[in-house]
């Protein structure tokens, strides 16, 4: 793992490098049969998120200076008004309850809003990242796991991408034991992200253990391995291809998809170490369950010819 600010960026810049980082760390977690060579490299994530820290703070005072000035306007506008008499004072409150109503409105708007922006951004990180992530051949397979038959094989990649992700979860929710606010957005994407790259790497390995490797160049195998991902299945390409567009119904799935797996994450950010154990158990399960799915996928589909 490199340090500083990579390619001259500044730290504004702190988080456009992660995700190729990301990338290469989750592989590497993944691929380890060591629980203490495991643990070390998880706790590299932490180092990851914290790089943004400074930009996230500024971001945080920025929004906290402009939240005591709106205070201070809406205050001494409000001492105004009560100055002004009983009957100025009547059409404040009414339109005071028609702004709480539009507000209330407004905010759940830009709520949803929020969640949608947030799905586009992870699912353009988690595109970005997906050729990135290496994955190995059915010949390295063998060699790494050898006299072991087709099922077995692909249940110890099952168990062994499991342990990464409660590992990632663990590393992560020791990281927040002591929880910084600002930095939370940040560990949330790294987390995150970490996560779908051992998943993308576990399904696409399986691909290779059951002989139905994704076609096409590099690039074109992976899109499909997200494809997978979102279905929770194995690759299936129509002959209409795969249209991950923006606001196509496959492009809209993986950003619920995504946004979901954010809402899980969060559990590792609780405080006070909570947050690790519940983090690796859902990791944990969360990725034996998606493994199981993609393989059962694979292993009819192998039997059926």
């Amino acid at each position: 793992m490199t340090s500083g600010s990579p390619n001259g960026h500044g730290r504004d810049s702190a988080v456009e490098f992660v995700p190729e980082q990301v990338a290469e760390l989750a592989a590497e977690i993944s691929e380890t049969q060591s629980p203490a060579l495991r643990k070390r490299l998880a706790r590299q994530l932490p180092e990851l998120a914290s790089r943004s820290r400074q930009v996230s703070w500024r971001g945080v005072q920025s929004g906290r200076q402009a939240s005591v000035r709106g205070l201070r306007a809406g205050g001494e506008k409000s001492v105004r008004g009560l100055r002004t008499g009983g009957e100025i004072s009547l059409r404040g409150l009414r339109t005071g309850g028609q702004a709480a109503l539009t507000g209330l409105q407004t905010g759940g708007q830009l709520a949803g809003r929020h969640l949608q922006a947030l799905g586009r951004l992870m699912s353009a990180q988690v595109l970005d990242i997906a050729p990135k992530i290496p994955i190995r051949s059915i010949g390295t397979l063998r060699d790494q796991y050898p006299d072991l038959s087709t099922d077995q094989l692909a249940d110890a990649l099952i168990e062994t991408a499991a342990k990464a992700s409660a590992g990632i979860g663990a590393a992560m929710g020791a990281a927040a034991a002591v929880p910084f606010i600002p930095t939370a957005p940040v560990e949330l994407g790294v987390e995150t992200l970490s996560l779908v790259a051992v998943e993308l790497k576990l399904i696409a390995e399986l691909h290779e253990v059951y002989g139905m490797p994704a076609p096409g160049n590099p690039g074109q195998r992976m899109l499909a391995y997200v494809s997978a991902w979102a279905d929770r299945r194995g690759v299936r390409i129509t002959g209409g291809g795969l249209a991950l567009a923006m606001g196509s119904p496959l492009r809209r799935k993986l950003e619920r998809r995504l946004i979901a797996k954010a809402g899980k994450s969060a559990l590792s950010l609780a405080p006070f170490l909570t947050g690790a154990a519940a983090g690796a158990l859902l990791n944990h399960r969360e990725t034996r369950k998606l493994g199981t799915q993609v393989r059962d996928d694979l292993r009819k589909r192998a039997g059926g010819g």
